[in-house]
């Protein structure tokens, strides 16, 4: 893009913006948002920009595009990239500024990914796709491949292998919808743009259903309501783990279900109602069966290597159709060493 464009196209949305306020006449107006769309056409020829349509219904008096969207359940940091580049609100398929007035019927028109490109490194991994369209992806994460990058998973990431699956898409940020922990295993949902991200962290739009191999002889179902807080030491650090508190930290509800009992291990069915970090792992703790595989709550490394949970089932409902999507994946080599037959 040609810088000098760039500025008569900054200085033509103050000049226009002024005009409005001021009251001037509407053919000034008219000429000069004219001169600034027939260039803003030049400023993004060359981007490839998918936008949503919106159909206004029922306005208030006197409202504006910024007012209906928020009204809308679009969050203040969307709008804000939105109002980052003129164009990337249309109204009735002109470029327009979110303080414009609307009116039933009109047509708002918005980018769908407004924001700059993720700046994780991407990562060369092969990724087990369980779903994808146009807004999503599903991917099926081994156990022991961090979901974020981090200083110990710098090149060696889920998010890094998105990117690079992605590269050659304009604005792609990775928006993970439900991040599994590094040992866990199982769905990991993705959003591929603002607006299916935006929809999809709305409550009840995404249910997440756990398996996992517990330490000891379950003989009946579990809700476990206890709170969580983060674990600091002595030095006021954050090590990276999780308790069980009587009088603070959040809510958090485990609802656990009895699968198969084993000799000296049980596969049990776990939703949640909350999702805090570490949620099952510290739960399933408390209740004196740690996860096989987990060391950090106490679980046992004799019959698997790592922490032994899955994602395993996973529905949301489409941002673009509206419809219930279900994925479901097979358990794991290591699960079924241990589970056998059985299941």
């Amino acid at each position: 893009m040609d810088f000098h464009l760039f500025l008569t196209l900054e200085w033509l949305l103050v000049f226009h913006h002024s005009l409005s306020k001021r009251g001037y006449s509407s053919t000034i107006k008219i000429n000069c948002q004219t001169f600034y769309n027939t260039f803003s056409k030049l400023y993004h020829k060359d981007m490839e920009i998918n936008y949503k349509d919106i159909v206004v219904q029922s306005p208030r008096q006197k409202q504006t595009i910024y007012s209906y969207l928020k009204m809308n359940g679009y969050s203040e940091n969307f709008l804000k990239n939105l109002r980052k580049v003129f164009g990337y609100i249309k109204l009735n398929g002109v470029a327009s500024n979110s303080d414009v007035y609307i009116k039933q019927g009109d047509i708002i028109s918005i980018n769908v990914n407004p924001n700059t490109k993720t700046s994780i490194y991407p990562c060369i991994i092969p990724l087990d796709i369980v779903y994808e369209d146009n807004d999503v992806v599903a991917v099926n994460k081994p156990s022991m491949l961090a979901t974020m990058p981090s200083k110990s998973h710098f090149s060696y990431n889920l998010s890094g292998a998105l990117v690079a699956r992605y590269e050659s898409q304009p604005n792609f940020v990775v928006r993970i919808i439900n991040r599994l922990d590094k040992e866990a295993c199982g769905i990991v949902l993705v959003a591929k743009n603002s607006l299916a991200s935006n929809f999809l962290n709305q409550p009840n739009n995404v249910t997440k259903t756990y398996y996992a191999l517990c330490d000891g002889i379950l003989t009946h179902d579990y809700v476990i309501d206890k709170n969580i807080e983060t674990l600091i030491n002595k030095d006021g650090y954050n090590i990276n783990k999780r308790v069980v508190s009587t009088k603070t930290g959040k809510p958090a509800t485990t609802y656990v279900n009895v699968v198969k009992t084993f000799d000296d291990y049980t596969l049990v069915k776990i939703t949640l109602e909350h999702g805090r970090t570490h949620q099952i792992r510290v739960h399933m703790s408390s209740i004196g069966h740690p996860l096989l595989g987990d060391t950090l709550y106490g679980g046992s490394t004799e019959l698997i290597s790592h922490t032994a949970l899955c994602c395993k089932e996973l529905s949301f409902i489409s941002p673009s159709s509206l419809q219930p999507i279900f994925l479901n994946i097979p358990f794991p080599a290591d699960f079924i060493k241990l589970l056998g037959n059985e299941v």
